[in-house]
């Protein structure tokens, strides 16, 4: 059994009781700090739990009778054998030995005769599980309403073949064949009443409240300590059916002797409900019934064995069975605490923190002895239903009047626990350390209670820490053996501390308790607790106890362990226990039943005896008719103010602005956050989500099933624009058309959703969302939906996102949004932690992270403005209400304090609008914050010229007291003529707002709307609307409050169901954004009117004594005050007459003599100040009995109350601002007339709220919650029990520390708590315990009205833009440049429309020499002639590491025919890129190439790496499978399916991003595919692309440039070629018959383009073109298939740019450098090489050299490709930084080359790259008279080197037959020779002329070489060298630097 909560302990001053007086003999006197469990801990608990389990689920139903009788058995149950049914008759199931069909679904329309006293009910078969039998049966053996006073026995009829007479259940059962296997018990079997429907067909009823299920059915599921007494039990309604749901056993292989006072596991009984139906013609018993889990916990044989000491046979009819065997409720996991079963037929309600149960409770134990008698009409005279706790040993029957005691096992289950907790230390060796005795355990209890105050409720939960804590401290040498993580530092604790005897336990109690004005009473009995209950009983009814909250009886004795109960007899204490029992159905039930029948009457009608001028109503009627047609009072005349001025002009109020959809970075913040998830999902190896497949994004939104939720979610969906950018709707968008994409969770939702589905599935390319807002509302299981027959969306989440559809589309994200994740962080959550995302806090280590111009106030800053220190708190109570209500419920025990309260409240809102409609002296009927509330909203429009109001929200749970509420407030202002005023508007979830026409009016003129018809649909409208909302539904749903809100009057929340969701829930109706820039507190301050009146009496302790006034409230208001009179009513609350008449003595509210205060104010200022130092904490609760007294013996009567406050008025007394209560404050109001305030400004009040956060007013007992901490520093409201239907894990947990980050506080609840059977994560559980989560699911949690709904359509908004994103693509996208320096000429060799170049018209053509590539922008001119070049400044727009961030691009959407990279997932190419799920990565093999080659003076060494699915690419030897050649293809060959040129990519650094994957840009067609790799990156390249071949470059490439791959890619080719042509040339196949062109392809290729030219016009130069995508197969295959197309050394294409002139394309093929993507003729080339030192501009010098060499390059105009941008790798793959240090500094161009022999530090980096970037930079150091002087470029021989964007370059080759340009008439302004190798000679050189003055640069390997080179080329003749010109790049010797010399020409 799992405990629960009797109620909220406050252990705050605890350690004070246990360290003084007798405490400190039995205990240490060094308090340890208690230490987090380790994890060797916890799992001894889980070891534990199994030994403690028995095996139980085989024998549910055969055990159960045990638990009835109250037997128990030390040996497992024995099967039953029935008797043989006679021969012949019907065994058929469903039929009576008769043969007559009894199953109701049969005969539920036939007609049945009933005999009068008989009742027809539902039997149950256990071989029809699906069926009902019907019986008639006598109701005097049926239980009565509440579970009892069934007579023993049984008589019964068949109502099949009529046979009556029936005495025994086992001959009937016999007789209708039910064919048990255990004892026939009519308890057992007996299952429904049955009922006439409204079409007289007869259905199942409710549950027959037999008194072993209705207890068992209330065992709160919750294992061992859940947080609270009160918890609202999931069930809400009533259920006709009771499922049997078998208990996974918990340690199947048990021994049987663990069974020995184990009771079966029975069926769960699965309903609580209050029915007021009547069943066949009786009133069905009001039930109580909760689904409850299962935990079989057994006595471990090691406690002994109990003997069976139950009751005889016939019992008495009172007595409820309860032996140690008797079953009470189950929980899901086994209690790893719990040494026994607990017994509990009275168990606790599932959701409760299973306190005491409604209606009267059987003992939790066995009963033994004398039945004790329950006097009659204890109710009546105790005013209270006792609530009996069962504490150690046997509990005496009761009989007689039970239905007024309330009987509770919680804490005879505590003390079990406890007890358990040293078991875990024994797992490991801990043999020593003892359980805490009974005697301690009862002692440590009875301190607990003594400290407890009046308004206190116990809470098991702070006793099992108290004992927890006890323990540890008396064990914790032997305990830190076995727990690592304890602090190192523990003062010496004595362990031997005497323990206490059964003999001392009573004196001690006794001694204890004396010291607490017998609020604890002790009776200590020597037999039995039988004798002790009877005295208390006895007492009671004498009235004796009147004072005593808790009556302790103790039976000890020498001989026998002690016997104990506990009985709450404090009539606050007792209500409120019984109370907390209601489930929420119940609750409303029970308040409508008070309602309908009239019982509230009473209360009215004592209400109106309390005005001494008559009943109320007459009042206002009298004041109704004296007004009516002359509203001539100040105040009425100002009501019509605002609308007058309405009419003239409404912008005299400049602040009214409702907030439109705006993004803060906060909520672009946590969007991100969600984006990075998604994305995380996509990345990992799982492929759970292939984000490169979707096109577009689409959603759906679930909300609550509140109107105005979701009419919110639409405004908020309506107004960010998202449907538009999403491109899910078009410009116009309606109101319809929105509504499409927000679902309200009610019964039409599930055709909603169904849309949805069919919509994932028909569009697989879109990515759809679900967005489940407000998540943790309806968790409930659609397979244990509690209330099938009262609320049809109740497991509809469950039913509709958890669905299979759901959890298996792979384009459906689920996105659950909350601010309390609570529920969904259990152990059997879906949402794995990764997928967690929780809203970021504002502030770390205190920077400001999110510069927000708002603040958020939300649970946290409220609870920090109740500390000292600060202004004004913003969370209070109000003392005199909550002291009414307590009298009330004194004088009214049978009402529901729910609906007491309601009226008390209407009341006070109805006093305090008449007093502030000048009728004075009904001040004294109401109390100071109604008062202040009501003054505030009627005066706050009169501030604002343009009308403008507050709003105040009146929470009423309870739907029927709410509409109490409206109707009377609503009268009350109809009467006193403020209609116009303020509006009074009913919040019902279930419908909108309806507000009067003025009003719409109003809003409409202020929002500046038009529209006829608008009406308000949410809160967020009513912005600065004067209204009180009376906020209805049992929960908040998500529904946001306006910022003209101003008091959140929270007084009627459902106290009693105390549990962390719902608590803060309630609160984060208040939670709200103010404007940073104010400085909130002092707004708060200086606010006149707004600021909580002065009260010196708001305490709620009766005694507290006056003179602590103010001791801490002095340093949180320093001002002093005047007191206003128009509160000083505050110092009584209520008048003399209501004080004095109407309560009896004990129950006056806390009231303070005005007399008192007006004589001695010097006493009140000193005491206050001599009490300062005293902590906040006790002046709340300290204690001072007698000052009772003092209040009602000064109170005077009511009229001379009035003169003492003119009194108090004239003698302007000023007095610190001051209360105990925690949210007094001072206020002042200048010169108060009668009937209202004089305002000192008239700022708008809407204003003013909208810049502080609202006043929140709660009841006493959640305010002293809210406020408290736990010995962890949190508040007390954060330990609780985190929601309804999760349970605890376990008992001793950690607590949860204030330190705890969202995360942390996540998995703490992951790891310590559990789903109920009803909760829809129950069933989530696999071994393997990654399974459970669902990959494609996420959580985002944050405080409530922060900006979550923002902040997702924000993600929604960029997750959209990522998915068009990778759909796209960033290509280069820029003019060609030096168009102006093109040789413009008329003539045009081809046509434009045609296909091919013409040989011979192209061999025509010149060659230009310019570049025209952009990226080359910052390159050296190439100068073909002497042109006449402006000089305008060419000068570098760029540096150098800008030129890959700042070069112009475009984005441009993937066409079907691009390239991808390895992103990229599709069905089509999985194949293709090696991926195959059911294989490991693609086999490849490893295959060595070698070839030699003269210029590098080696044998050149590659290695291929082939995926065996290419092997049929290449030749092979037959014997060894060597790797002899790559097959080539003919050039005769034609095939559409088939690319006939190998294709070379060279990659560095770009694995992932390269965009290697071409089988969309090939349409599928063959083609071999060669990836170009360094030896490094072979292994990660591999990886990634695990189906391309590899051609590794040797490792002494390793640091070489794009030219050294280039060099390889050609050579090999060549050499292939030769081989191919050796190998076919046995074929028969001529040697130029094989296919000589390979395609050199960059790595950022993305798409390819065509241009379709139409020449169709009139004359034959009119052509218009297009162009358009096409696959790289076209383009490639057209080429190939050019005529002559060997004959061409080089072919290219266009780079793309979207400014392509027709210009360009007039002549269809260029002969030109061509750059990026070309087809090279290794054939033709052969003798031409690309450099192989070279790192950039290599394509410029090899197109220079094929040109020089007499080749043909043609580039194809019509086709341009597209390359895209990629930040990483390529040439930026190459860091040049210093070879000393590993820091990265920066290191400047000019750096790169030093002088020789110097100290210069030496770089890290090619000497190559050094020089080509030094020459780009700075090689107007070498050649200064170059400089923009473009008429006289730099003679290049040989090569072409960057010299920059201001140095223009003439190439000449020094080749015998060369074509090079006339250089007749140039004059070169310097020489750049270069490697310079045998075919330059002097005499070539001594062709060109140099200006005077010109430089020359001599660049070799070695200084050896350089003068070499000087003297075979006669330099020294005509240039002039000196010593200092000789230069090297910055390398080291080992790094081969080249050198360089410089001269001038003579």
């Amino acid at each position: 059994m799992g405990n629960s909560y009797a109620g909220q302990l406050k252990t705050t001053r605890f350690e004070e009781v246990l360290h003084n007086s007798i405490e400190a003999s039995l205990r240490s006197n060094n308090l340890v700090p208690r230490p987090i469990f380790s994890q060797l801990y916890l799992e001894a608990e889980q070891q534990l739990s199994s030994l403690e389990a028995g095996s139980r689920a085989d024998n549910e139903e055969e055990e159960e009778e045990e638990e009835e009788e109250g037997s128990e058995s030390s040996s497992p149950p024995v099967s039953y054998q029935m008797k043989p049914p006679p021969e012949g008759c019907c065994t058929t199931d469903g039929f009576c030995q008769a043969g007559k069909d009894l199953r109701l679904v049969s005969i539920s329309n036939e007609h049945i005769e009933v005999p009068s006293g008989f009742l027809l009910v539902g039997a149950k078969s256990p071989n029809l599980p699906d069926h009902l039998l019907v019986c008639a049966v006598d109701k005097r053996f049926l239980p009565d309403d509440n579970g009892h006073n069934a007579l023993l026995g049984f008589s019964g009829n068949c109502v099949g073949c009529g046979k009556k007479g029936f005495c025994y259940f086992t001959e009937f059962s016999n007789h209708i064949n039910l064919k048990l296997t255990t004892q026939p018990k009519k308890q057992k079997h007996l299952k429904y009443y049955l009922v006439r429907n409204a079409q007289g067909a007869l259905t199942k009823g409710s549950v027959i409240c037999w008194k072993g299920a209705e207890f068992r059915g209330r065992q709160s599921s919750s294992s061992t300590c859940s947080s609270t007494l009160f918890q609202l039990p999931e069930s809400s309604g009533l259920s006709g059916s009771t499922s049997s749901e078998p208990l996974p056993a918990a340690n199947p292989s048990a021994p049987a002797g663990t069974q020995q006072t184990a009771a079966a596991i029975d069926h769960i009984p699965s309903t609580a409900a209050f029915s007021s139906a009547v069943y066949n013609g009786k009133e069905s018993p009001k039930q109580q019934l909760v689904k409850n889990n299962l935990s079989a916990l057994t006595r471990p044989s090691v406690l002994g064995t109990l003997t069976n000491s139950g009751p005889p046979k016939k019992r008495h009819k009172g007595w409820s069975p309860e032996s140690p065997s008797s079953t009470e409720t189950w929980n899901l996991q086994p209690n790893p605490q719990a040494p026994n079963r607990i017994k509990n037929d009275g168990g606790s309600l599932s959701s409760l923190p299973h306190s005491a149960l409604v209606g009267p409770a059987s003992s939790p134990m066995m009963g033994s002895g004398e039945p004790v008698a329950v006097p009659d009409n204890l109710l009546k005279i105790c005013k209270a239903k006792p609530v009996i706790f069962k504490g150690h040993g046997n509990f005496p029957y009761l009989c007689g009047n039970i239905n007024d005691v309330i009987v509770s096992p919680l804490l005879y289950t505590c003390y079990r626990n406890s007890q358990s907790l040293s078991r875990a230390y024994e797992q490991y060796g801990a043999s020593t350390i003892q359980p805490i005795s009974e005697e301690m355990q009862l002692l440590l209890t009875v301190y607990y209670l003594v400290q407890l105050a009046s308004d206190q409720v116990p809470l098991i939960e702070d006793l099992e820490q108290i004992f927890m804590r006890s323990w540890r401290e008396s064990h914790l040498s032997e305990i830190r053996q076995y727990q690592q993580p304890l602090p190192q530092t523990f003062p010496q604790v004595s362990s031997q501390i005497a323990p206490v005897t059964s003999a001392q336990l009573p004196w001690l109690a006794g001694l204890a308790a004396s010291s607490c004005n017998d609020s604890v009473h002790i009776i200590e009995c020597s037999y039995s607790l039988a004798e002790g209950l009877s005295e208390m009983f006895k007492l009671l009814i004498e009235g004796k106890l009147i004072k005593t909250n808790y009556v302790v009886i103790i039976c000890a004795s020498r001989n026998r362990a002690i016997d104990s109960c506990i009985v709450i007899t404090g009539k606050y204490q007792a209500r409120v226990l019984s109370e907390s029992m209601l489930t929420p159905s119940d609750y409303q039930k029970e308040v409508n039943y008070q309602l309908v029948t009239g019982k509230v009457e009473t209360l009215g009608s004592f209400f109106s005896t309390l005005c001494p001028e008559g009943d109320i109503d007459l009042l206002l009627e009298k004041f109704y008719q004296e007004n009516q047609g002359h509203i001539s009072s100040s105040l009425s005349a100002s009501v019509n103010k605002p609308t007058a001025l309405n009419g003239t002009g409404a912008a005299a109020c400049t602040s009214y602005e409702i907030e439109r959809h705006q993004i803060r970075p906060f909520q672009l913040a946590v969007a991100q956050k969600l984006l990075s998830h998604i994305c995380s999902i996509a990345d990992s190896s799982t492929q759970n989500l292939d984000l490169g497949s979707f096109e577009k994004i689409d959603f759906l939104i679930c909300v609550p099933p509140s109107e105005v939720t979701y009419q919110q979610t639409l405004f908020h969906l309506w107004h960010s624009g998202i449907l538009l950018e999403l491109g899910l709707e078009k410009e116009h968008l309606t109101k319809q058309r929105v509504e499409q994409y927000v679902m309200k969770l009610d019964a039409e939702a599930q055709i909603k959703f169904k849309v949805f589905l069919q919509n994932s599935m028909q569009n697989p390319h879109t990515l759809f969302v679900l967005i489940h807002d407000h998540a943790h509302w309806d968790l409930m299981s659609a397979m244990h939906s509690l209330y099938p027959q009262t609320e049809l969306s109740t497991g509809l989440v469950d039913r509709l996102l958890n669905c299979r559809e759901v959890k298996e589309a792979p384009n459906i994200v689920t996105l659950h949004v909350t601010s309390f994740p609570y529920a969904l962080q259990t152990q059997h959550t879906h949402i794995s932690p990764y997928n967690e995302i929780h809203w970021p806090s504002s502030y770390s280590n205190g920077v400001d992270l999110y510069h927000e111009n708002k603040k958020y106030f939300g649970l946290s800053e409220f609870i920090e403005s109740t500390l000292s220190g600060h202004s004004i708190p913003l969370l209070r109570y109000d003392s005199s209400f909550e002291a009414m209500v307590m009298a009330l419920g004194k004088r009214f025990p049978r009402l529901h304090s729910a609906v007491i309260r309601t009226f008390v409240l209407i009341q006070h809102y109805s006093a305090a609008m008449m007093a502030v409609c000048g009728l004075s002296q009904m001040k004294n009927y109401t109390s100071v914050e109604t008062l202040e509330i009501t003054q505030n909203l009627i005066n706050s429009s009169r501030q604002c010229p343009s009308g403008h109001g507050l709003m105040v929200v009146l929470r009423i749970p309870c739907t029927p007291l709410a509409a109490v509420a409206y109707e009377r407030l609503y009268n009350v202002r109809e009467r006193l003529a403020l209609e116009d005023n303020f509006e009074i508007i009913l919040g019902n979830p279930n419908s909108g707002i309806t507000i009067g026409k003025h009003f719409v009016e109003q809003l409409k003129v202020w929002q500046k709307i038009e529209e006829v018809d608008w009406r308000p649909q949410t809160y967020l409208e009513l912005e600065g609307l004067p209204c009180i909302l009376i906020f209805s539904g049992m929960d908040p749903q998500g529904e946001s409050l306006p910022r003209s809100l101003r008091y959140c009057d929270l007084r009627l929340i459902n106290s009693s169901s105390l549990v962390r969701t719902t608590l803060e829930q309630e609160l984060g109706l208040a939670a709200y954004f103010v404007s940073s820039e104010i400085h909130t507190e002092k707004a708060v301050v200086n606010d006149v009117l707004e600021s909580d009146p002065e009260k010196l009496s708001s305490t709620d302790n009766e005694d507290e004594e006056i003179a602590t006034e103010g001791s801490t409230s002095e340093k949180r208001s320093p001002m002093k005050r005047e007191r206003s009179r128009s509160h000083d009513s505050a110092s009584s609350s209520l008048s003399s007459k209501a004080s004095i008449t109407a309560f009896c003595s004990e129950s006056s509210p806390p009231l303070i003599a005005a007399g008192d205060t007006a004589k001695s104010p010097h006493r009140v200022l000193s005491n206050s100040a001599e009490e300062t130092t005293n902590s906040y904490e006790r002046q709340k609760q300290k204690v001072d009995k007698g000052a009772q007294t003092a209040i009602s013996k000064h109170l005077p009567p009511a009229t001379e109350q009035t003169d003492m406050k003119q009194n108090i008025k004239s003698a302007q007394i000023s007095i610190t601002s001051s209360s105990s209560s925690p949210f007094s404050s001072s206020s002042s109001s200048s010169a108060p007339t009668h009937n209202s305030f004089v305002l000192q400004t008239s700022q708008c009040s809407m204003t003013k709220a909208s810049k502080q956060p609202p006043i929140v007013f709660l009841p006493k007992l959640v305010y002293d919650i809210i406020t408290s901490t736990d010995s962890s520093g949190l508040p007390k409201s954060s330990s609780l029990l985190p929601y309804h239907s999760v349970m605890w894990a376990s008992s001793f947990r950690p607590l949860m520390s204030k330190m705890m980050t969202c995360t942390e506080q996540s998995l703490y609840y992951r790891q310590w708590t559990v789903p109920k059977p009803i909760h829809m994560d129950y069933n989530n559980r696999n071994e393997g315990r990654m399974d459970t989560f669902h990959p494609r699911r996420l959580l985002l949690s944050g405080p409530p009205q922060i900006g979550k709904t923002g902040a997702y359509l924000q993600f929604l908004s960029i997750l959209s833009r990522m998915l068009i994103r990778l759909t796209e693509v960033d290509v280069y996208d820029e003019e060609e440049i030096n168009i102006n320096i093109k040789e413009e000429s008329d003539q045009y060799y081809h046509q434009p429309g045609d296909m091919w170049p013409d040989l011979e018209t192209f061999k025509k053509m010149p060659f230009d020499y310019t570049i025209h590539d952009p990226k080359y922008e910052d390159a050296s001119l190439i100068c073909s002639k002497l042109q006449t070049i402006n000089s305008e400044d060419r000068s570098m727009s760029r540096r150098q590491e800008d030129m890959y961030t700042h070069r112009q691009t475009t984005r441009m959407r993937l066409s079907k025919y691009a390239a991808y990279n390895t992103y990229h997932h599709c069905e089509q190419c999985h194949q293709y890129m090696g991926f195959n799920p059911r294989y490991q990565l693609y086999e490849s093999t490893l295959h060595a190439f070698a070839f030699s080659y003269s210029m590098l003076g080696e044998e050149i060494q590659l290695h291929f790496i082939i995926p065996k699915s290419k092997e049929h690419h290449f030749v092979f030897s037959q014997p060894g499978r060597q790797l002899e050649s790559m097959r080539l293809p003919l050039v005769t060959d034609k095939s559409e399916d088939y690319i006939k040129s190998p294709t070379f990519t060279p990659t560095t650094g770009r694995h992932e991003h390269g965009l290697f994957n071409l089988y969309h840009a090939m349409d599928g067609a063959s083609h071999l595919h060669v990836l170009v790799v360094k030896e490094y990156e072979m292994a990660i390249y591999k990886k990634y692309w695990p189906n391309h071949i590899m051609l590794v470059l040797p490792s002494i490439f390793n640091s070489a440039g794009v030219g050294a791959a280039h060099f390889l890619i050609k050579e090999l080719s060549y050499h292939n070629l030769e081989l191919e042509r050796n190998r076919q040339e046995e074929l028969g196949i001529k040697p130029q018959d094989i296919w000589p062109f390979i395609v050199i392809s960059d790595d950022s290729c993305v798409m390819w383009n065509a241009v379709e030219v139409d020449c169709s016009g009139d004359r034959k130069s009119d052509y218009t073109w297009t162009e358009r995508n096409v696959s790289l197969k076209q383009i490639l295959q057209h080429i190939e298939a050019t005529p002559n197309v060997t004959h061409y050394a080089l072919i290219g294409m266009r780079k793309w740019s979207s400014k392509t002139n027709s210009g360009e394309i007039k002549e269809p093929f260029s002969c030109c450098h061509v750059h990026d993507f070309i087809m090279l003729n290794v054939d033709l080339t052969q003798n031409v090489q690309y450099n192989q030192n070279r790192f950039t501009c290599d394509d410029i010098d090899f197109n220079l050299r094929v040109h020089s060499a007499g080749l043909l390059i043609c580039r194809f105009n019509r086709f341009s490709v597209m390359k895209k941008q990629i930040a990483v790798g390529g040439q930026r793959s190459f860091h040049i930084k210093s070879k000393v240090s590993d820091t990265p500094v920066s290191i400047s161009p000019a750096q790169y080359i030093c002088a020789p022999d110097s100290k210069h530090t030496f770089l890290a980096a090619p000497a190559q790259l050094l020089l080509e970037k030094y020459l780009q930079y700075h090689s107007h150091r070498f050649f200064p008279l170059s400089l923009k002087n473009y008429s006289h470029p730099v003679l290049s021989v040989d090569c072409y080197l960057n010299l920059g964007p201001q140095i223009a370059v003439c190439y000449v080759s020094s080749r015998p037959h060369s074509l090079n340009i006339s250089s007749s008439g140039l004059t070169f302004s310097g020489l750049l020779l270069y490697l310079c190798d045998s075919f330059v000679v002097a005499s070539f050189l001594k062709k060109f002329h140099f200006l005077k003055g010109a430089t020359l640069c001599v660049i070799c390997q070695d200084r050896n070489s350089l003068r070499q080179t000087v003297v075979r080329l006669e330099l020294e003749d005509e240039w002039q060298f000196r010593l200092r010109d000789e230069f090297q790049t910055a390398n080291a010797k080992e790094d081969r630097p080249l050198f360089f010399l410089t001269g001038r020409h003579i």
